[in-house]
C-alpha cells in the first residue's frame, strides 16, 4: 500500500465520527510559551474518549466493515490505548472484539480495555509480538485484524485531531506530535499539509525506542533489533509500510527525546498545565521543553493520551523531580559519634531543603571502624540549590561519595 490517504478522506472520516468522538479542548501552556517566546497551544486528546486518540481511527476502520465483517468479529494489538480504542469502538459498532496485548501492559489499560467488553489476550513483551499473535488469530478464525496504524482508514480517522487543530488555532505554524507506528502524525500531516502547507509538521520519539529517524535514513522501514521506554504507547520497534511513506513525504522532521525529557515533561504538565498525561503523550511536550526542534510560534504540541499507572506516575514524577534537580540523593559518610546524624540534618535544615528518608547504616564492610554512612533522599528547589546544598556538606567535612540524579 504506497497510496496516499487524502484531505477528502479525512473530511469523510470526521463526518462519520460525528457524535461518536469529542471536540478535545485547546489549552494554552504559559511555561512553553514563555520558553519559545510566542503562543504554545495544547491539544488533550488526553481528554478524548477512551482517554487517547485513537477511538477515532479505530472507529473509522471498523464502522466500515461489512456486515459480514462485523459477523466474524474483530482482534487487534496494543499496549493499551488502541486496544481501549478497538474495545469502545466494537462495542458502539455492535461487533465483538478481541485484543493482544504485551504481557507487561499497563494494568489500568488492561482493565480499561476488559471494562469496555473485550476479551483480552496476553501474549509476549512488546507489542510487535502481540501483533503477531492477533494476525495469526485473525487468520485461525476469520476475525478482522485492526491494525493500530497502517491502515488508510486508521490513519484518516486519526487526521481529524488536525480538523479541529486547525479550527482552534487557524494561525498555528507549527504543529509536533509524538510518533509510534506512525497512523497520528501521518493522518494530521494529510490535513495540515492540505490546508496549510505552510505549516511544519514535527514528530517525536523516545530516542531509546526510534524506528523512523534510521528508516527515514535508509529510504525504507527498519526494525530496531531492541527497545524500552517508559512510553509505552509508542514502543513500536518498526513504522508501517503506509505510515512510513505518509512520514517520508509529508512530515518535516522526526526528532528524538531521552527518558528524562519525557520526565521532565510530564512533571511540568502536571504541575503548571493540570493535565494528566502519559509519558508517550508528552514527547511533544518534551522536545519543546529540551529544544530538541527549532519551531517558529504559534505552535500546538497534540497531548495524545492520558491513560497512566497510577504507580508508574508515582515514578516518573520522582524521576522527573530528580531530572529537573529538585530531588537529590545523596549518601554521606561520616563520623560515628552522638548527635552526628543530628547535625547533618540540622545543616540540610539550614539550607532550606526537605529530607524525604534517611537511611542509617553502620554495618557497610566498606565503611572504616568508627564511619556510618548516611543515605537521604531531600528535595531541592532546583539544580543549583542542589549543588550549593552539596558545596556546603563537603566544605562541612562530610563525605558525599554519591550524589546524583534519581
Amino acid at each position: 500500500m504506497t497510496e496516499l490517504v487524502g484531505l477528502a478522506d479525512v473530511q469523510a472520516a470526521r463526518e462519520l465520527l460525528a457524535g461518536v468522538t469529542r471536540t478535545t479542548p485547546l489549552e494554552p501552556s504559559r511555561p512553553l510559551s514563555a520558553a519559545l517566546g510566542g503562543p504554545v497551544w495544547l491539544k488533550c486528546e488526553n481528554m478524548q474518549r477512551a482517554g487517547s486518540y485513537k477511538v477515532r481511527g479505530a472507529y473509522v476502520r471498523i464502522a466500515r466493515l461489512s456486515a459480514d465483517e462485523r459477523a466474524r468479529g474483530v482482534v487487534a494489538a496494543s499496549a493499551g490505548n488502541h486496544a481501549q480504542g478497538v474495545a469502545l469502538a466494537a462495542g458502539l459498532v455492535g461487533t465483538h472484539a478481541t485484543v493482544f496485548m504485551p504481557v507487561n501492559a499497563p494494568l489500568p489499560k488492561v482493565a480499561a480495555t476488559k471494562g469496555y467488553g473485550a476479551q483480552i489476550e496476553l501474549v509476549g513483551s512488546t507489542v510487535d509480538e502481540s501483533l503477531i499473535a492477533a494476525q495469526t488469530f485473525a487468520e485461525r478464525t476469520g476475525a478482522v485484524f485492526i491494525h493500530p496504524f497502517d491502515h488508510p482508514d486508521v490513519i484518516a480517522g486519526q487526521g481529524t485531531v488536525a480538523l479541529e487543530l486547525l479550527e482552534q488555532c487557524p494561525d498555528v505554524r507549527t504543529i509536533v506530535t509524538g510518533v509510534g507506528g506512525g497512523g497520528l502524525v501521518s493522518g494530521m500531516a494529510v490535513a495540515a499539509k492540505a490546508l496549510r502547507p505552510d505549516v511544519r509538521v514535527i514528530g517525536v520519539q523516545a530516542a531509546s525506542a526510534a524506528a523512523f529517524p534510521p528508516s527515514l535514513r535508509a529510504g525504507e522501514p527498519v526494525r530496531l533489533p531492541s527497545f524500552a521506554t517508559i512510553a509505552d504507547g509508542i514502543a513500536v520497534g518498526r513504522p508501517g509500510e503506509l505510515t512510513f511513506t505518509h512520514v517520508r513525504k509529508l512530515v518535516d522532521d522526526v526528532v528524538t527525546v531521552s527518558e528524562e525529557d519525557i520526565s521532565r515533561a510530564l512533571l511540568m504538565l502536571l504541575e503548571r498545565g493540570k493535565q494528566v498525561v502519559e509519558p508517550a503523550g508528552a514527547v511533544g511536550v518534551a522536545a519543546l521543553l529540551a529544544g530538541a526542534v527549532e519551531v517558529t510560534p504559534p505552535v500546538v504540541a497534540v497531548l495524545s493520551g492520558g491513560n497512566i499507572d497510577p504507580l508508574l506516575m508515582l515514578r516518573v514524577i520522582e524521576h522527573g523531580l530528580a531530572a529537573a534537580g529538585r530531588f537529590l540523593r545523596i549518601t554521606v559518610r561520616c563520623v560515628d559519634r552522638p548527635g552526628q546524624l543530628a547535625s547533618l540534618l540540622g545543616e540540610i535544615a539550614e539550607h532550606r531543603a526537605n529530607v524525604v528518608d534517611v537511611v542509617h547504616q553502620r554495618a557497610n564492610p566498606h565503611l572504616r571502624l568508627g564511619e556510618v554512612e548516611v543515605a537521604l533522599s531531600v528535595e531541592t528547589r532546583g539544580v543549583e540549590h542542589s549543588d550549593t546544598l552539596i558545596s556546603a556538606l563537603r566544605a562541612s567535612g562530610y563525605q558525599v561519595v554519591f550524589a546524583g540524579e534519581g
